[in-house]
Formats: structure tokens, C-alpha cells, sequence
């Protein structure tokens, strides 16, 4: 028997159940409730159990550690043997014909089908071949463009020697002379390599390799001729280039592009069921293909640090960045797409990659969407709200029914 003083507080009073009415109209409601209540229930099941990426923003402390770029580019129209690549950051930072140091090109035909390829070894560095004589004591001529006059009198071992062509080529970069196609040169012909850069006039070349820079501002670039830094500036001997009006071109097509780990090498990480996100890559598959080869195009990208940690305690380190594209033609005017703008004159033919780092970083982290409680609670108000309408739709049907059955007494 329940005491006197809690009777007050009884939210839920009770009907005898000889003065229950019920009807046809509110077992229809009723079924219809309890089948949308399992149905709520499945619904807030599978919300409960999908998986989301919370970002959080935090300040990216590794500031210190190299940026790797992950860099495959195909040439439809320039020799493997005619264009270089190179870094310069914002430090002042200058890093030299990368081409040379760990990357693979592949030579293509005129259809961009593969011919065969070669893999440079890390590090190649032609500047020892130009000090020393051989041991037959040949000592070959530089050409000028670097002073020999010293060597008369000295060991073989301190003579400056220009041994075989790619020294001629080096010592004339640092001179910012005009190599061409080194005919006429006494080592490149002997070497052939005037026959070779003849006879790849036609071809296309396939890069594909990693870089690694400061994490700072700066442009990595594919331009056509050797580079240097001469008298604080930076060039490239075009003269190759400028040699045939009518071959080479900047056509190309950005296989694939990206900072930081290779997250399209780690493809099968983020095709776990439980990985449902991925980065992109908004280069991949660019392809231009200019009108005339005095072009210069840009690709602006803006980089950010991402880590991605899911709930498998798999946690991936790489970037993600936006991009705009821009291209110039060297001998200025009008731009074809906007008239309003007109080009200055001068500047470098090639493709450049310019890039800003980020001074923050991005952590991705995998979570459920709900949480237990969270889903009891979302549940709960579903069904007291389905409950609500079906018991204002009973009530509605009840009184009409009332309402039309005084009528007909009438």
C-alpha cells in the first residue's frame, strides 16, 4: 500500500482497465509505432556505429625535419638528356640538377610509350673528373672556360683536366657559356655524346623519384639546360633549346604529385574497412599541352602537415595541399583566356612548383560518430517522440470518429 504523501507525486496515473476504450484506428497506430520503433533502432544502431574523422588544429612543431615531394612527371616532347631539376627555397638554398641524384627517368618514344630507362646513383658528381690527369698522363683540354694556364709544372693530381664530356659540360655551365650539343667538342665526340643527343632530338622522358627540401617557401622546377648559380643568380643554358625552333615543348602530364610519405604507394592502408578516408592529390593526372614552347607554367600549392590516427592504432605522417595553376608566356602579351591581363617579357621556360609550408598542422583523428550514451539518449527521444505523434494521431482518429458518429444520431 503506497504511503498517502507520495501519492501527489505520481506522474503517471493509472485507468482501471473496464474503462480502457480501445479501437481499430489505434491498433493500426500501434503496429505502425512498433515497427518504426525497430526501425529507429536499426537507424541509431548504424549511426552509432559509423566511423568519422575529428580534425584537431594544432601548431606544427616539426619545422626542422626535410619535406619530402614525391615527384612522377611525364615530357611528351623533351630528351631525357636536355632538361634539368632543381630546388631553391627561401633560405637561399639551392639544390642543383636532382635529376642526377636517386631519380629514374625513362626515355619515350614520339607516342609516349617507354623505351628503356637508367637510374642515376645517389650523389653523382661529375667535379672530380675536371681535377687530375689520367694516369697516361692525358689531361684534357677545357676549352677556355676554365683556367689551365697553372698546370705546367703541377702533378697529375692537381692538374685541372676537362677528361671526358660531362666535365666540358660542367666546367662551361660555370662559366655560363653556350654548350649546345657539344659538337666539335673533342670528348663528346669521342664519347658520342653528340651522336646520342642528335639521335633523342624526338623522344619524351618520364621522371620519377623523391626529393627532399627544407620545410620552408620555395619552387622546385623542371627547366631545359644545365643550372647554375652565377653572380647570385640563378640559370639555365638554354642554348640546346634555343637551337631548333621547331622541337621541344613544355607538354606534359603530372602522373602523380605530393608531399610528405607516398600515400599513393599506401593505397591498401587507406582501403581498410575501417580507414574511410584518404588524401588527395589534385595534380595527379594534369596534363597541358602548350601551343608554343616559350611557356612558363606554375603550379601554386599551399602544404600542410596531416597525420592521420585510426582506431586500429595505425597512425600515417603526410601532407595535404591545395593548388592553383598559372602559365606565362616568356615573350609577353595578352593573355589568351583573360585579354585584360598583359604578360611582361623574359623569364625561364619550364614547369615550376612553388610551394608555402604551413606553420600549422592538421591531426585527423578516427572516432566513433556516437557514444553509448549518446546513442541510449538518441534513441530514447526517438521513440518518445514517435510514441507523442502516435498517441496525438489516436486521440485525432478517436474524436473524428466520435464527431461523425454524433452526427448521424442527429
Amino acid at each position: 500500500m503506497a504511503k498517502p504523501t507520495l501519492l501527489g507525486f505520481d506522474a503517471f496515473s493509472k485507468t482501471l482497465d473496464d474503462q480502457k476504450i480501445k479501437t481499430s484506428a489505434g491498433g493500426i497506430i500501434s503496429i505502425i509505432c512498433f515497427f518504426s520503433t525497430f526501425l529507429l533502432l536499426w537507424f541509431e544502431w548504424g549511426d552509432y556505429n559509423t566511423i568519422v574523422l575529428r580534425p584537431e588544429l594544432v601548431v606544427d612543431r616539426a619545422s626542422n625535419e626535410l619535406l619530402k615531394i614525391n615527384i612522377d612527371i611525364s615530357f611528351f616532347e623533351m630528351p631525357c638528356d636536355l632538361f634539368t631539376l632543381d630546388v631553391m627555397d627561401l633560405t637561399g638554398d639551392v639544390q642543383l640538377d636532382l635529376l642526377s641524384s636517386g631519380f629514374v627517368k625513362y626515355r619515350l618514344d614520339g607516342n609516349g610509350n617507354q623505351i628503356e630507362h637508367s637510374e642515376t646513383e645517389l650523389g653523382a658528381n661529375i667535379l672530380p673528373s675536371i681535377l687530375g690527369a689520367k694516369d697516361d698522363g692525358y689531361c684534357g683540354s677545357c676549352y677556355g672556360s676554365i683556367n689551365q694556364d697553372g698546370n705546367d709544372g703541377k702533378p697529375n693530381n692537381e692538374k685541372i683536366c676537362c677528361n671526358d664530356c660531362s666535365a666540358v659540360r660542367y666546367a662551361y655551365t660555370q662559366s655560363a657559356w653556350k654548350f649546345v650539343d657539344g659538337a666539335g667538342i673533342e670528348q663528346c665526340e669521342r664519347e658520342g655524346y653528340v651522336q646520342r643527343i642528335n639521335e633523342r632530338l624526338h623522344e619524351g622522358c618520364r621522371v620519377k623519384g623523391v626529393a627532399q627540401i627544407n620545410r620552408i617557401g620555395g619552387n622546385i622546377h623542371f627547366a631545359p639546360g644545365a643550372s647554375v648559380t652565377h653572380r647570385d643568380r640563378h640559370i639555365h643554358d638554354l642554348s640546346l633549346f634555343e637551337k631548333h625552333a621547331d622541337l621541344f615543348s613544355m607538354k606534359h602530364k603530372i602522373n602523380h604529385f605530393s608531399f610528405g610519405d607516398d600515400t599513393h604507394e599506401l593505397q591498401h592502408i587507406f582501403e581498410n574497412d575501417s580507414h574511410n578516408h584518404h588524401t588527395s592529390h589534385p595534380l595527379d593526372d594534369t596534363e597541358k599541352n602548350p601551343s608554343t614552347k616559350w611557356l612558363t607554367y606554375s603550379y601554386f600549392s599551399k602544404v600542410v602537415n596531416t597525420r592521420f590516427e585510426y582506431l586500429d592504432g595505425t597512425k600515417i605522417e603526410t601532407n595535404e595541399f591545395s593548388v592553383t595553376q598559372h602559365d606565362k608566356p616568356m615573350r609577353g602579351g595578352r593573355d589568351e583566356n583573360n585579354p585584360n591581363v598583359i604578360h611582361g617579357n623574359g623569364g625561364l621556360p619550364g614547369i615550376f612548383f612553388h610551394f608555402d609550408v604551413s606553420p600549422l598542422k592538421i591531426i585527423n583523428r578516427e572516432a566513433y560518430k556516437k557514444s553509448f550514451g549518446g546513442f541510449i539518449l538518441s534513441f530514447c527521444s526517438a521513440v518518445a517522440g514517435l510514441l507523442s505523434v502516435g498517441a496525438i494521431l489516436d486521440r485525432l482518429a478517436y474524436s473524428a470518429k466520435r464527431f461523425l458518429k454524433d452526427k448521424k444520431k442527429i
